[in-house]
């Protein structure tokens, strides 16, 4: 399936598009970042639970992983089965999921279970939106909902649906947990009302896979297999790269201020800057992504991996004398890094994935890129026996290794090539 190509049924939706004038896909996009926004609260928060005392270090490391288990299995459920029933059926329940998500850590501020019940409904919302969600705003973004779109744009704005409520998200609770009244809670409370508000826009946009459920051959067991995931491109260029989307930014926001915290005279406000510095490069560089990324070679996902590699490299040295100002460096090029690694991942999915499994791919893609969000919690685990200089120079060898892989398959397996292969035989 092209980029240009249309959707099931279009004639049933010709008149709600017209009528929305190719904006649609604006009011996903709003609900994918405000879930986003929900689930990225908790960056600075840490920081606010930490100096709080109130909980110990391991039930808040705990959190992490919560959030991020409750995120993998939503992806690898939510995307095929928005392939299946639809993205609409599926994306509805994801600002939901993420309003109750922060009621729960709101309500039960000092309460353990709430907060850990909280993170994983947190999870489980980002999880759907990224790959339901983020296959909705795909599909939203091409004849005939916005005919006038360029290659490339629904990976774009997918991405920077997300990066931009990662970032403001982290960036927001941030601010009201230093400075604003009940700290603890209000953070969460506006998310709630964002929520809200995300959940009454999407009700009226159209689905896009009016027919999904009437293409739907064998079990859903089977669906849940990807066949793409197979695919020679997907493992050789984009399954390398994934891991270093949210190893980047956590390497950024997450290792560098903890290094930092003795500098600083409020370590939650500053957490959350970095943050915003970390994911608004991310989020500017993504408007390039659809120029940056070619059909002929690996351009983007390349580059994307240099920017990681001179970020690590710049965050090994900087480990050794620790400041301010190199931190904020490390978040520009990390955040850049990071960006630009998402948004190149993501559109080759969906160069790679049909019509029928392109939330599947969507799914996986994401999971993996949640492999790099261990990273943080590997080296403070390791720190003890190595210090973070020869953890993070281990990790510019692993990012040369995985920039090399990604070099030597550029311009192999392209899935273009596959298609005239394909069409040649018939």
């Amino acid at each position: 399936m092209t980029e240009q190509e249309q959707p099931d049924n279009p004639a049933q939706h010709r008149g709600t598009t017209r009528a929305r004038g190719g904006r649609a896909w604006l009011i996903v996009a709003f609900a994918v970042f405000t879930v986003a926004a929900g689930g990225n609260e908790a960056t600075p928060m840490l920081v606010f639970y930490r100096e709080e005392a109130v909980f110990s270090d391991v039930f808040i490391d705990s959190l992490l992983v919560s959030y991020a288990v409750g995120i993998v299995a939503a992806l690898l459920l939510a995307g095929p089965l928005s392939d299946r029933y639809g993205r609409k059926l599926i994306m509805l329940p994801a600002p939901l999921i993420a309003l109750l998500g922060s009621i729960f850590i709101a309500a039960g501020e000092t309460t353990e279970w709430a907060i850990l019940v909280g993170r994983v409904l947190a999870g489980v919302g980002v999880g759907i939106a990224m790959s339901a969600g983020g296959s909705w705003i795909k599909e939203l973004s091409v004849a005939p909902f916005d005919p006038h779109s360029r290659p490339g744009t629904g990976a774009q704005r997918a991405a920077m649906s997300n990066t931009a409520g990662f970032g403001l998200g982290a960036g927001v609770a941030g601010v009201l947990a230093e400075w604003g009244p009940i700290p603890g809670q209000l953070p969460y409370i506006v998310h709630a009302i964002l929520s809200a508000i995300a959940l009454a826009g999407i009700l009226s946009i159209p689905e896009t896979r009016q027919s999904a459920h009437l293409k739907v051959h064998g079990s859903l067991w089977s669906d849940l297999k990807i066949p793409s995931v197979k695919d020679r491109r997907f493992l050789t260029v984009v399954a390398p790269m994934a891991p270093w989307v949210f190893g980047a930014a956590g390497v950024s926001y997450a290792i560098m201020p903890r290094l930092v915290q003795d500098q600083v005279s409020t370590p939650i406000a500053f957490s959350a800057l970095l943050t915003v510095v970390c994911l608004g490069c991310g989020f500017t560089i993504q408007q390039f992504g659809s120029r940056i990324n070619t059909t002929h070679n690996a351009r983007g996902p390349i580059l994307g991996l240099c920017l990681v590699l001179v970020g690590v490299f710049i965050a090994t040295v900087s480990a050794g004398e620790i400041a301010i100002w190199n931190t904020i460096i490390v978040a520009v090029v990390l955040g850049a890094g990071y960006g630009l690694c998402m948004v190149s991942g993501l559109t080759e999915v969906q160069r790679i994935a049909g019509p029928d499994d392109l939330g599947g791919l969507t799914a996986v893609y994401y999971a993996l890129t949640y492999i790099g969000f261990f990273f943080p919690m590997i080296l403070t685990e390791l720190s003890d026996t190595f210090d973070y200089t020869e953890m993070l120079g281990f990790g510019i060898v692993m990012a040369v290794l995985c920039l090399a892989v990604v070099t030597a398959f550029s311009t192999k397996n392209l899935p273009v090539e596959k298609t005239a292969a394909t069409l040649s035989k018939a």
